[in-house]
């Protein structure tokens, strides 16, 4: 099974055929939110709002171990992630849609592991965060459905729930970071840890802080999303109909030689 988390303003996605809704019990707590299982593109999906249905968890409050490990309860080997960010190189422009390749972690108060306190020490390796192999079927699936997708790109994640400053998106400017945003880890480590496979789509929203001199805005963000929705359902559409029934990369098998 295949599984999709969506960010802000994406809380459902038209043509599932929903089967059914299931909460989760997981050792970390609740998900976001209930589960939505259904069909797409004649496969089997499951469906998890990161913010909830009603958007009312912020980034810095989302559990993400909770919402991976209720995906792994549910059979699900591979996750689409989709959410906004703000732009920062010139070629990041507000409605791109971004397929980033490289993550930058400046998160500081999140659990990002499911191994605290357990009799193991497990460091995975994560030189190339995304799955190869979902990065593949989305860009196979942008050229088919005509969807226009940035290849490449650096995500720096923030703590959020702020904003950044000027100041601080010229620095990661400075460090080689091309979006900003807030979600993006833990939640990519905690499904390799799961070895599961993981792949971002990162809808550009607006120019990150002092770029264009103009105040920004949730509302902008929301607006944005609602804007690319039609884009990221014909992509989703398509890359479904891509993925194969068995993977072929190597993030089942992301624990072998990872403990100490």
């Amino acid at each position: 099974m295949v599984g999709i988390i969506g960010g802000s303003g994406l809380y459902q996605i038209e043509g599932i055929g929903i089967r059914k809704k299931i909460e989760v019990k997981t050792p970390y707590g609740s998900p976001s939110d209930s589960y939505i299982i259904g069909e797409l593109s004649d496969k089997t999906i499951v469906f998890l709002p990161r913010h909830g249905k009603k958007h009312a968890v912020p980034p810095h409050k989302i559990n993400y171990r909770a919402n991976i490990w209720g995906f792994k309860e549910l059979g699900v080997e591979r996750i689409l992630s989709v959410g906004a960010v703000g732009g920062i190189t010139p070629r990041m422009k507000p409605g791109s849609i971004v397929l980033p390749d490289q993550i930058i972690d400046m998160t500081r108060a999140r659990h990002a592991t499911f191994f605290e306190g357990k009799s193991r020490v497990v460091h995975i390796d994560f030189t190339e965060p995304f799955c190869p192999e979902l990065r593949k079927n989305l860009l196979d699936a942008s050229r088919i459905s005509g969807i226009p997708m940035k290849k490449s790109g650096t995500y720096l994640c923030t703590e959020g729930p702020r904003l950044e400053t000027k100041a601080e998106i010229q620095f990661f400017s400075r460090i080689g970071a091309d979006v900003v945003g807030m979600t993006g880890m833990p939640e990519a480590s905690l499904a390799r840890e799961a070895e599961m496979c993981y792949a971002g789509i990162a809808v550009v929203t607006n120019a990150a802080a002092g770029l264009t001199g103009n105040k920004l805005t949730a509302t902008e963000v929301v607006a944005m999303m609602n804007k690319a929705i039609g884009s990221l359902q014909a992509l989703l559409k398509e890359v479904f109909r891509k993925i194969p029934s068995r993977r072929g990369c190597a993030c089942g098998n992301a624990l072998k030689e990872a403990t100490i």
